[in-house]
């Protein structure tokens, strides 16, 4: 059982037996006044009143604010007050057991074997207390009765021993189950850590005892990285004997002095030991984390299977802030996710510069559900040209300009959107506005070749998606336009099933529209995948472009890419075109289609229609956002 639940549960029967002591104990002083041995009766309840304000010291004992030496300090009181508290009613015992003539013996035997039952009762949670209590109680009386030198005085004696038993068996049976119960609410049933009820009842008492000593500890949160897949590929029996075998290392790395639990799934739980504050937490913190992380990634060897795991580690500091134990852990939660958003197998501390931004990303959040509806949504187009520097297409690019953030890049608030599920809504919209755009242009005169629109990951999921499509297709596109849509999608999508994605693919590519594979060679992307998937475009990466002319490892990437499509007849669009040199460089290598900063940055609708009419008549751009 666990150390601080008895002491809570001996700090409640504190009071229980001041009052069971000192109010019997008053009829002792009546009894003893009527029989004219009041004086042994008024020196007894003395040192019992004496005892009980020990023991209501340690009654008003706040426990949640001391440290663990102090705890057993207090321990070790309460350990002494039930010895003398039971032993003054011994006491008591032995100097009414000779009163035969005023019959108060008997009442000294009852109040004794009463006392024995209280013991048997209140003590029950702890086995160091309630074993040798039951002892200084019993052993007495068996005496007592033995030296009646009588035949039923040995009978008493004998019924005494097999009480006493019978109260050691009962208690020793209350003990064992009440520690099974406690332990099965307080740790995990595969791993036998502590669970996530125990983790937080225990970090709130520290967080109280932290408030009060003014030191510091801190908390790690760890996840291990794509345990999923072993619990497909494997199966849940594999998945459960790599958490035991984790959770073996953590305990035998972290020793005794940490507090170790298992939140559930694949999260597990640190708390430190608490530090004065001349040390630095955060460095022992990270340190220990480093160490931990390899010991993690060591390989595991589990029924005839080599498995190699990595783990991301979320380190938050618990220092004087009066916040609940959940906030702690909440943060701890946030760095652990941004070390995964950074590549996980990693460590983050959480600081003031992530709690902002995460402050920053539930203020996006909250305020993107209402962008659409205050029209704050807007659609820019970034021309594309061709091998001849002519206007051949547009990329759909989506800005949100918002009244409270100012105009805001997608990168900023599509992946929240992703998260919240706003995308679905949100890509309809971007999609409408698109389709609507480009059939406006044709009326107009504007003609392109072709009209990317990018698509997410989850949009493209969506159970919906293909029929929301031909939905939109047929209501805002003639034929003609639909077959200039290029829906763009991330090499993220190959995570799904192929079948999956090209039935989607196949099911769109028959209103006439086609897809282009979006910053290629930046994800999971294989040569398999390139001839499964129905795609007729790839989109060069712009973070390849960027370096061309510093890495030679980048322009390596980028003519392979290029003959990667060639191979499979491929049509080619190079991003972040920002100088002579790059367009230079991907012209001489074959690429087909051009955008980028060098030739226009994205415009709103009407500044490209300005921008296509002057360019149509002078042959190069004299407009610019």
């Amino acid at each position: 059982m666990n150390k601080l639940n008895i002491y809570d549960f001996l700090q409640k029967q504190i009071l229980m037996m001041i009052g069971l002591s000192l109010f019997p104990g008053v009829a002792y002083i009546i009894l003893g006044w009527l029989n004219n041995v009041v004086y042994p009766a008024l020196i007894w309840y003395g040192l019992m009143v004496i005892v009980s304000f020990f023991g209501w010291k340690l009654y008003i004992y706040d426990l949640r604010l001391i440290g663990k030496e102090d705890l057993s300090k207090w321990y070790r009181s309460v350990t002494l007050y039930f010895y003398m508290i039971f032993g003054l009613w011994t006491l008591i015992f032995i100097l009414y057991a000779d009163e035969s003539e005023s019959h108060l013996h008997y009442i000294a035997i009852f109040t004794q074997l009463g006392a024995s039952v209280v013991a048997s009762t209140i003590l029950v949670s702890d086995k160091k207390l309630f074993f040798p209590v039951l002892l200084i109680l019993m052993v007495p009386l068996v005496g007592y009765f033995t030296l009646i030198d009588e035949w039923y005085g040995y009978v008493l004696s004998v019924f005494s021993v097999i009480f006493l038993g019978v109260l050691l068996y009962s208690s020793e049976n209350s003990y064992r189950l009440i520690k099974e119960n406690y332990y099965q609410a307080q740790h995990d049933s595969l791993t036998g850590l502590y669970n996530r009820r125990y983790f937080v009842d225990y970090i709130e008492r520290m967080i109280n005892r932290i408030e009060y000593s003014k030191k510091f500890a801190y908390v790690l949160l760890i996840d291990l990285d794509h345990f999923k897949t072993i619990n497909d590929t494997l199966g849940h029996d594999i998945g459960d004997k790599v958490l035991i075998a984790v959770a073996k290392r953590i305990t035998d790395y972290c020793g005794k002095d940490h507090v170790v639990s298992r939140l559930g799934g694949d999260e597990f739980t640190i708390l430190s030991p608490e530090y004065d504050e001349s040390v630095n937490c955060q460095e022992i913190a990270y340190v220990f984390s480093e160490k931990l992380l390899q010991r993690l990634k060591e390989p595991y060897h589990i029924d005839n299977h080599n498995l190699y795991l990595s783990a991301s580690i979320g380190i938050n500091g618990i220092g004087n802030v009066d916040i609940g134990s959940r906030h702690f852990i909440k943060e701890a939660d946030i760095a652990m996710y941004e070390a995964k958003e950074q590549g996980r197998d990693g460590i983050i501390i959480f600081n003031d510069e992530l709690a902002q931004r995460v402050k920053q990303h539930l203020e996006i959040e909250r305020k993107l559900y209402f962008a659409l509806k205050y029209d704050e949504i807007v659609l820019s187009y970034q021309p594309q040209f061709d091998a001849n520097e002519n206007i051949i297409g547009v990329e759909v690019l989506v800005r949100w300009d918002s009244r409270d953030f100012g105009l805001l890049m997608p990168n900023e608030f599509i992946p929240i959107a992703e998260k919240t599920g706003l995308i679905i809504e949100l890509g309809n919209f971007i999609i409408e506005e698109a389709f609507k755009t480009l059939q406006e242009w044709e009326e107009k005169g504007i003609i392109l070749q072709q009209y990317s629109i990018n698509i997410s990951v989850r949009q493209f999921f969506h159970t919906s998606f293909t029929d929301e499509i031909e939905r939109l297709s047929k209501k805002h596109l003639n034929e003609e336009c639909r077959k200039k849509i290029i829906f763009e999608v991330t090499e993220t999508i190959l995570i799904e099933d192929m079948d999956k994605i090209v039935t989607a693919m196949d099911k769109i590519r028959s209103l006439g529209m086609s897809f282009s594979m979006d910053d290629f060679g930046t994800g999971y992307s294989s040569l398999s995948s390139l001839r499964e998937l129905p795609i007729e475009e790839l989109k060069i990466d712009r973070s390849f472009v960027g370096h061309l002319g510093e890495y030679e490892s980048d322009e390596l990437m980028i003519t392979t890419i290029l003959s990667l499509a060639k191979i499979f007849d491929l049509q080619t669009v190079a991003e972040g075109v920002e100088s002579q040199q790059q367009y230079d460089f991907l012209l001489e290598n074959g690429c087909n289609i051009f955008q980028g900063y060098y030739f226009s940055r994205p415009l709103s609708q009407k500044k490209f229609e300005v921008y296509y009419y002057q360019f149509m008549k002078v042959q190069k751009p004299l407009f610019e956002d």
